[in-house]
């Protein structure tokens, strides 16, 4: 995994919730697992991973994730043994 990747999941991990992740370096991340990426209705975004489907709002117009989407990401990542 690319050294920006590995930031991208270490922020992803950090306690409290970072509020200042880019949504585009977490989708780059989610490629680099392998995902598969649709959009969907307006801002939507789908993403399949690990034999799930999950459906993100993409932020705007500020480009940083907010915390419940970070959280929920993690809990996925975790879920499916993927640690920084």
């Amino acid at each position: 995994m690319k050294r920006k990747h590995q930031k991208t999941l270490e922020l992803i991990y950090s306690r409290p919730v970072s509020a200042n992740i880019k949504w585009r370096d977490i989708e780059t991340l989610l490629i680099e697992l392998g995902a598969e990426l649709s959009e969907r209705e307006g801002s939507r975004i789908g993403v399949r991973l690990f034999g799930d489907i999950r459906v993100f709002h993409r932020p705007h117009p500020s480009p940083d994730t907010d915390k419940g989407a970070v959280a929920a990401i993690r809990e996925w990542l975790k879920r499916n043994e993927v640690t920084p």
